[in-house]
């Protein structure tokens, strides 16, 4: 047996856990060994299992955006805020997302699920697909956000691992082709933590999305919508509990079970300070702004009844629902009802507060925190090992990207708005104002901050403010990631009736009072460093990525 298939095993010993309800009765239940490996179909689906172990992190999707203007990572060792405030280098590359491992255990799989004689046919061909679609993902978020790497197949020792990168396109096809093989072998329906024709169909869209490829984009989301299995839960904020995950419009999770396989330790790194929570990544007042009246007006426009003093009013029911803001009712992990006050150092008798600001490493640094996944804190037994299944493709997704690329392809049309109308509407907000937004560029603006705010906290923001140009031709990422991170300065009012008013911000306070952090953002950060340990460990790799 090769070491690579060695490691591959021992990876495995865990494996069983990756998801739930009846994935999780095909997982091993002990150590694979070579003499009892790739004899059965049964061997192929539990070696299956292993290629999901980690095909996507829960944590890093909810860790992504404070890669951006909509969320702040204090703690730096969690290697975010390095990239978030632009300080990132191949010696200090902050988080990594470059990795074989798991492209190695689907290469190892595929390979050597040819040796297993008895294997039906039909099932053959729905692993070796599901492998397909886990690798085309993992290529597919280190070709994104570095720019081209090796295709490694299965090395027999570390030498022939040391392979020069390919381009971005070269990596592009290569994805292409492993879900365009994949799709027609994929179940339409699947259990909760399987990869079927939906998510397959959800990458091929997303990542046509990203490199403007509009057409392909939007015929995939076609094929989404015509399966005829997704739809919009109907109370976003169910969404993000234990009890949504079953929703119908979750096309692929990242599952965890409490007992068997936990989420980390995500949960309680959202919370706030004074309920024993780390404050870890929070949102920030630039989403805040983001969001619409719930009139539909932007909160710049004449008549929106915007009052910059009370922020929180009258807003997109999303704003309360993602973000848990000064003044706001929040649940304890006890069950308790409490009023978040991260703006006052002292509370009513002069006990000091723990969630401001300065009050501790572990306050947040924004004054706010994620309501999304955390809401109500009591749905878990362990902040710390919860069962939290972060949504990697949901429907929504698949009706905003629709229309935004039949918007780039024709302009509005009744069938864009009707999409977007879909998604508005399940949160309470008004349709699209079709005269406002009757042309091309109009509508684009739109689509763009309703795609913001429906999925702020979800790990998109990042990529679509790289993709994304202003008027000045130039990534939206170079705007809002240039200059200083600010939070709202202020008081509350705990004897408050109404939870969006019992804050009072003080628009005028000092620049020095509001500080976070300086941010910088130059244009070669479209990508992220190749990590120099990459580099120094394959001299074939090639020159890093421009301007590092």
């Amino acid at each position: 047996m090769n070491n690579l298939y060695k490691y591959l095993l021992a990876g495995l010993l865990t494996a069983g856990s990756v998801s739930c309800s009846g994935f999780l009765d095909t997982a091993p239940r002990s150590q694979l060994s070579q003499k009892t490996t790739w004899k059965t179909a049964e061997d192929a689906e539990k070696f299956l299992v292993g290629c999901y172990d980690g095909w996507e992190s829960g944590s890093t999707i909810l860790y992504m955006d404070c890669l951006s203007d909509f969320g702040f990572s204090f703690h730096t060792h969690e290697g975010f805020r390095a990239i978030g405030n632009g300080t990132m280098s191949p010696s200090n590359p902050g988080a990594s997302f470059y990795g074989y491992a798991i492209i190695g255990r689907c290469n190892l799989l595929l390979k050597q699920i040819e040796q297993i004689p008895s294997i039906p046919e039909a099932q053959k061909k729905r692993i070796i697909a599901e492998a397909k679609v886990i690798r085309a993902y993992q290529y597919f978020t280190m070709n994104f956000l570095y720019g081209g790497v090796p295709i490694i197949d299965l090395p027999q020792n570390a030498d022939e691992a040391r392979l020069p990168r390919k381009s971005e396109a070269e990596i592009r096809t290569y994805i292409a082709k492993d879900l365009d093989e994949a799709i027609p072998d994929l179940q339409t329906s699947v259990p909760r933590g399987r990869l079927g024709k939906g998510a397959a169909l959800a990458l091929r869209m997303r990542e046509a999305l990203y490199y403007g490829d509009w057409q392909l984009a939007k015929d995939k989301a076609q094929e989404i919508i015509s399966l005829g299995i997704y739809s919009l839960e109907p109370s976003y904020q169910k969404l993000f509990t234990v009890a949504g995950q079953g929703s119908p419009e979750i096309i692929a999770a990242v599952q965890y079970l409490e007992t068997v396989k936990p989420l980390d330790t995500s949960i309680g790194s959202m919370l706030n300070n004074s309920v024993g929570g780390w404050s870890s990544m929070v949102p920030t007042a630039n989403l805040v702004n983001t969001y619409e009246m719930k009139s539909g007006l932007t909160t710049d426009e004449a008549g929106s009844g915007y009052d910059p003093t009370h922020p929180f009013k009258d807003r997109d029911p999303r704003l309360g629902m993602t973000i848990c803001f000064p003044g706001a009712n929040y649940i304890t992990p006890e069950g308790k009802t409490a009023i978040y006050n991260s703006l006052d150092q002292t509370l009513p008798g002069g006990k000091k507060n723990e969630d401001f600001p300065e009050s501790a490493n572990n306050s947040s640094k924004t004054g706010l925190t994620w309501n999304k996944y955390t809401y109500p804190a009591n749905q878990y037994a362990d902040m710390w090992a919860t069962n939290a299944s972060p949504i990697v493709f949901r429907y929504a997704e698949v009706l905003l990207s629709y229309a935004e690329a039949e918007n780039e392809l024709h302009g509005p049309s009744a069938d864009v708005y009707a999409k977007i109308n879909l998604v508005r509407q399940r949160a309470g907000m008004p349709v699209v104002d079709q005269a406002k937004y009757a042309t091309k560029e109009k509508l684009r603006e739109l689509i763009h901050r309703e795609r913001a705010v429906e999925f702020a906290g979800e790990g998109l923001r990042r990529a679509d403010i790289l993709r994304w140009k202003g008027t000045d031709g130039k990534m939206l990422a170079e705007t809002v990631l240039n200059g200083p991170l600010e939070r709202m300065v202020g008081t509350v009012n705990p004897a408050g009736s109404d939870p969006e008013t019992r804050a009072t911000i003080n628009p005028s306070a000092p620049a020095s009072a509001k500080l976070v952090e300086s941010r910088t953002f130059r244009p070669h950060f479209r990508y992220l460093p190749i990590p120099q340990w990459v580099l120094d460990r394959n001299p074939h790799f090639g020159r890093n990525n421009p301007g590092y």
